[in-house]
């Protein structure tokens, strides 16, 4: 691997990054409602000579054109599930608290301090400010982007902001929900004997769910971990009927070697012992996942350069749209993934500053 050097720790900041964050806590943008806080970061950054900035929708990007032969993607999302009663940041000494904070303001406040800070460096870099992620797929600002101006998201590498605890989170698994349901046939509960519970016959089939033995592969030395969940049950017609059709949501979490399509073979032969014929499984939502990005050169260089810990994404992220596409991809960012999405949501400065540094070193040093 390229020798690289490691960033400098003693290097002074551009601004307090744990205040910008806070403003930004601030300034709301639930799912939706992004549009405000999308204006004012095209205010701040159509001010900027050496970026050259474009809005979709609600999703702004901000490109250099410095004719580097690389380009990254630094990308991440606005939008925030609704609050907790923690609406409002608060700041005590180091930490910051509010909605947003972990997930993912802080890395939407690293993005634009670099936007900010840096007029050149040594690969083109793309700021991808995009909407919608916090809810259902069909919605997102990403998948926008990639439709209507595949151009403006194209890069060598991609690296997404979301809350890591500051090591690299390479790939992700794929997500599948899928809808089991089983029939029977009805009859009074005082005589079950002429009917078939369908309700019991799920019983079977949670049975499977709950003794699921997860694959655990090792992909570019990262231990990925499969899952098999069962998130919500119906079936039931009345309190002295016996029920003549049940149903199961499940989740599945399949690692980034499997397909989409494999990973549905697999569930259904997982199933097949607890179903008949006129049972059904449907794929509601699946999502393939991404492999972790480990040999791109660029990739290489940031977890070189600062001796990154790497570890696989168990979760789905937007690398995955990414790979999707064709280019790598992985989560890197300041915060605590356990407790995105809670009323306990913060995140510290020197985390703040060392992913900061990170990024900035990887910009302005590129592979040399």
């Amino acid at each position: 691997m390229t020798e690289v050097a490691a960033p400098d720790a003693n290097e002074a900041l551009p601004c307090d990054l744990l205040a910008l964050t806070a403003d930004l806590v601030d300034r709301p943008s639930l799912s939706h409602q992004e549009g405000p806080l999308v204006d004012w970061l095209e205010q701040e950054l159509t001010q900027l000579p050496w970026l050259q900035v474009t809005r979709v929708a609600d999703n702004l990007v901000a490109r250099t054109e410095q004719g580097h032969r690389r380009r990254v993607v630094l990308a991440g999302h606005t939008d925030t599930v609704p609050p907790n009663g923690n609406e409002h940041a608060r700041v005590e000494g180091d930490l910051l608290w509010g909605l947003g904070a972990c997930d993912m303001k802080s890395g939407v406040a690293i993005m634009l301090a670099l936007a900010r800070s840096l007029p050149v460096t040594a690969i083109d870099v793309s700021y991808v400010f995009y909407a919608a992620e916090e809810v259902d797929a069909v919605h997102s600002g990403l998948g926008h982007l990639f439709r209507e101006r595949p151009d403006l998201v194209a890069a060598d590498v991609a690296l997404l902001g979301e809350p890591s605890n500051g090591a690299l989170e390479a790939g992700c698994q794929g997500t599948m929900r899928l809808l089991v349901t089983v029939g029977g046939e009805r009859a009074h509960t005082a005589r079950p004997w002429m009917g078939r519970n369908a309700i019991h016959r799920l019983g079977h089939v949670l049975a499977i769910v709950e003794a699921y033995e997860p694959r655990e592969p090792l992909i570019q030395g990262c231990q990925f971990r499969e899952a098999l969940q069962a998130v919500k049950v119906s079936g039931g017609v009345a309190g002295n009927v016996v029920p003549d059709v049940a149903s199961v949501a499940l989740n599945h979490r399949f690692a980034p070697d499997r397909s989409p399509a494999e990973a549905e073979a697999h569930i259904r032969a997982v199933l097949a012992p607890a179903l008949d014929d006129g049972d059904t499984v449907e794929v509601v939502d699946v999502y393939g996942g991404a492999p972790p990005a480990l040999d791109h050169p660029l990739v290489a260089a940031l977890v070189g350069r600062a001796d990154l810990p790497v570890v696989a994404k168990l979760g789905w992220t937007d690398v995955a749209r990414f790979a999707e596409h064709g280019i790598p991809a992985a989560n890197f960012g300041p915060g605590d993934p356990t407790i995105a999405h809670t009323a306990d949501e913060r995140v510290e400065r020197r985390m703040l500053e060392w992913c900061f540094r990170v990024q900035r070193a990887l910009l302005t040093q590129g592979l040399d």
